[in-house]
C-alpha cells in the first residue's frame, strides 16, 4: 500500500481492538479476535489497530502481539486497513515491526515511549531507526509531554511517518501542532466525548475504545462530523459521553486514573455477544456498581434503533 493511499485510509474511525483471553487471562483467544474482527467489518469498520492502549499491549509477550496482529489481519476484509502496536527496545520494536509486515499488516503505531530518563535528540534517533527499518507506514502516538513538538516536527517529515496519534486532552496545543506540521494525518486519540472539538481544529481521523461494543453509533458520529452536521454530532456525542466519563475516572486515587478504561470496552463486548473476556494484570475488573452503569448506558444506546444500524 502507497503512503499516500494510506494517509486517506487513515480519514476514518480507527477501532482500537481489545484483545479477548482465555478463562483466567491465559491465553490470548484468536478465534475470539477473529469473530470479533468481522462483526465489527460487518458494521462497517474498516480501520483496525490491534495491539494498542485498548489492546492491553503491555500486558502481552512479543509473541502473542504477533499472535494478534496475525489473527487480524486474517480476518479483516480484503480492503481494510491494519495499524498494528509496536514499541519497547529499537532493536525489539524492529523485530516486531518486520513480523506484522509478514502478516500483511499495512503500518505501525509506534507506542508511547515508557523510560525513565529520555532527551529529545535520542527520541528523534528512536523515531527514524525504526522509520528506516520498515516500508510500513509509521503512526507516531502521543500521550503525553515527552514528545514534544520538535519531536514531532523532526519525525512528521519522515516518508513513511503518516500520521500523529494525539491522545493528550490539550486543544490548544492540537490546534497549534496540526495548523503548523502538515506532513502527517491527525489522529484524534481522545475518543468521542472531544471528537466535534478536535476535527474542528484539525484532526482527520477518530480513535475509538467504545466501537469495539457499538460501532454503530461512533461510526454515525464521524459521519456527523464529516458532513458538518454538528448538531447531530453533539447529539450522539452526548450519547455515548457517559461511557467515556467512566473509562476516564480514577481508581484508587489520582494516579490511577483511567483504570476502568478496558474492563468498560471488555464488559460491553460481553453485554453485547462478543468475546471481551477477562482482563490481565494490572488491570482489574469492573465493581458491581460499575458493570451497573455500563448495562444502564448501553439501554440507552440500544434505544436508538437508527444509530445501531450498519454503515
Amino acid at each position: 500500500m502507497g503512503y499516500e493511499t494510506l494517509r486517506d485510509d487513515l480519514h476514518g474511525v480507527a477501532f482500537t481492538t481489545a484483545t479477548p483471553f482465555g478463562e483466567g487471562g491465559d491465553r490470548v483467544d484468536r478465534e475470539a479476535i477473529g469473530e470479533n474482527i468481522r462483526t465489527l467489518a460487518e458494521a462497517g469498520a474498516d480501520l483496525f489497530i490491534p495491539c494498542g492502549n485498548t489492546g492491553e499491549y503491555y500486558s502481552l509477550t512479543d509473541d502473542e502481539r504477533i499472535g494478534v496482529v496475525e489473527a487480524t489481519v486474517d480476518a479483516v476484509p480484503a480492503d481494510a486497513t491494519v495499524v498494528a502496536g509496536a514499541g519497547g527496545a529499537t532493536a525489539e520494536a524492529i523485530e516486531m515491526i518486520n513480523a506484522y509486515e509478514d502478516a500483511g499488516a499495512d503500518a505501525a503505531m509506534v507506542m508511547y515511549p515508557r523510560h525513565t530518563y529520555v532527551h529529545e535528540e535520542g527520541l528523534i534517533d528512536y523515531y527514524r531507526s525504526i522509520a528506516a527499518s520498515t516500508d510500513l507506514g509509521v503512526v507516531v502516538y502521543k500521550r503525553g509531554s515527552l514528545l514534544s513538538e520538535r519531536v514531532i516536527e523532526a519525525v512528521a517529515g519522515i516518508e513513511n511517518v503518516v500520521a500523529v496519534k494525539y491522545a493528550v486532552n490539550d486543544v490548544t496545543e492540537f490546534s497549534r501542532l496540526a495548523a503548523t506540521i502538515t506532513d502527517v494525518v491527525w489522529l484524534n486519540g481522545v475518543a468521542e466525548r472531544y471528537g466535534p472539538s478536535y476535527a474542528l481544529e484539525g484532526a482527520e481521523g477518530l480513535t475509538t475504545g467504545i466501537g469495539n461494543f457499538i460501532p454503530e453509533p461512533v461510526l454515525a458520529l464521524y459521519d456527523a462530523i464529516k458532513d458538518g452536521d454538528w448538531e447531530r454530532a453533539r447529539e450522539i456525542r452526548d450519547l455515548l459521553r457517559p461511557f467515556e466519563d467512566l473509562r476516564a475516572e480514577a481508581v484508587g486515587g489520582p494516579a490511577f486514573g483511567a483504570a476502568k478504561n478496558v474492563p468498560v470496552v471488555k464488559y460491553g463486548m460481553d453485554l453485547r455477544g462478543l468475546t471481551g473476556g477477562p482482563v490481565r494484570e494490572p488491570l482489574v475488573e469492573l465493581a458491581e456498581e460499575d458493570r451497573e452503569r455500563v448495562e444502564k448506558y448501553l439501554e440507552r444506546v440500544e434505544r436508538e434503533d437508527e444509530l445501531l444500524a450498519p454503515a
